[in-house]
């Protein structure tokens, strides 16, 4: 292990299909979607198995709900249910929407500074099993009805001296954000439209073959929610769901609720000889961002703003966007504030289409980022999340095999 300081890069990296919720991983534990995709990407390393998997220097993984079955540091069960030996570290960390990019640059930040040569991250969330929580009352035997707290998703538990206009539903704060920035019905309903025309697409080309690992026992060979027929006009005719009266998002130009994990290889340049892989990407640049709670969505802007900085490049050098699509209008509000072309973003589809299980989602976007730069041989790219609470986080990619 080296302490001077030595760049960190992606090898390789691997998901589950997204399930919908109550869908086709419903039944399957959270704990074991992450320990699946860690065993895979052990599989998929082949120097592995001559180095030992002791060989790894720790593994992070990112998990926004925690409150059910991946309770007790989900990084660590899934590394002992996968196997691996109990020598391996684990830490689960939890930035909401984006915990996976997050352990993603905790990992590669310890690659940096030589503390680590080679990490495994990744993410996992089981939308559908997320459970109730009853909290637990302010004097024994209380007389009256307690109430249950769904941990699905959002605000729950919330303290009484949170300002109301933070705490307002991820809907409802896509209204205000879209009220704000100008997005119409019309463009919000023909992203979401592309969104799922372009994953089915890359699905059909077999741009996620080598990207995806099915789960044992299940009949889910693509992500549950992709929904090919999509049109702005048959998206046009749902009804919005947050507001009765002027309102614009539906469930059509949301993302859905997900179950799936992800899961990457980062390491130093020694790595490649550890794995038995040559390193797709650099990371380049990452930066955090945050604003106001209720305009979580426009947090990406200035989070990829810094890390494009950090990387020393500028826009003019992005060829790839890979942007969590949370809701149609809080992604128009990003693109359009970096005035990128639509044509670079999310090519393969997005969360609107596949799906966004909270804490695999950022392992998701950064692997897909990677395989794209490699497809096109283009050298930079940026992959972002807005995150709830009004947070942001981007890392930007540089394809170490890029066309000269």
């Amino acid at each position: 292990m080296s302490t001077q300081y030595q760049d960190a890069y992606l090898y390789d990296a691997v998901r589950t299909p997204f399930g919908k919720v109550g869908g086709a991983l419903a039944k399957t534990r959270p704990d074991d979607l992450a320990a699946l995709v860690v065993k895979e990407s052990v599989q998929r390393a082949p120097g592995l198995a001559a180095a030992g998997a002791e060989t790894i220097d720790e593994v992070v993984f990112g998990n926004a709900n925690g409150a059910g079955e991946e309770n007790r540091n989900v990084a660590r069960m899934a590394t002992l249910l996968a196997g691996l030996p109990t020598s391996i570290p684990g830490t689960t960390v939890n930035r909401l929407c984006g915990s996976s990019l997050d352990a993603a640059i905790i990992a590669s930040r310890q690659i940096n500074v030589g503390e680590a040569d080679l990490m495994l991250i990744g993410g996992v969330e089981s939308m559908s099993r997320a459970p109730w929580v009853l909290p637990k009352t302010e004097r024994p035997f209380p007389m009256h009805n307690l109430e249950l707290a769904n941990t699905t998703l959002g605000w729950r538990l919330i303290n009484r001296n949170m300002p109301k206009e933070w705490t307002v539903s991820l809907g409802e704060a896509t209204e205000q954000l879209r009220e704000k920035y100008g997005i119409t019905r019309e463009r919000m309903d023909e992203f979401a439209a592309n969104s799922h025309q372009l994953a089915s697409k890359a699905w059909d080309e077999g741009k996620y073959d080598n990207l995806t690992v099915q789960v044992p026992d299940v009949d889910l060979t693509r992500d549950e929610t992709i929904r090919p027929d999509s049109t702005a006009e048959s998206l046009g005719g749902l009804r919005t769901v947050f507001r009765k009266e002027n309102g614009m998002v539906t469930a059509g130009n949301s993302s859905p609720m997900n179950d799936g994990a992800s899961a990457a290889w980062l390491g130093s340049e020694k790595a490649s000889e550890t794995l038995g892989l040559q390193p797709l990407a650099r990371i380049a640049g990452r930066a955090a961002a945050a604003n106001d709670p209720q305009y979580f969505g426009y947090a990406p802007v200035e989070a990829v703003n810094q890390a494009i900085a950090r990387a020393g490049i500028t826009w003019d050098d992005i060829s790839a966007v890979e942007l969590n699509e949370a809701f149609a209008a809080q992604s128009l509000a990003c693109t359009d504030a970096w005035g990128v072309d639509l044509d670079i973003v999310n090519t393969w589809g997005g969360a609107i289409a596949i799906g966004h299980p909270l804490g695999a989602s950022g392992a998701r976007v950064l692997g897909t980022l990677a395989r794209r730069l490699e497809a096109s041989g283009d050298r930079w790219g940026v992959a972002a999340l807005c995150i709830g609470v009004g947070q942001g986080l981007a890392v930007v990619l540089e394809n170490v095999n890029a066309r000269a």
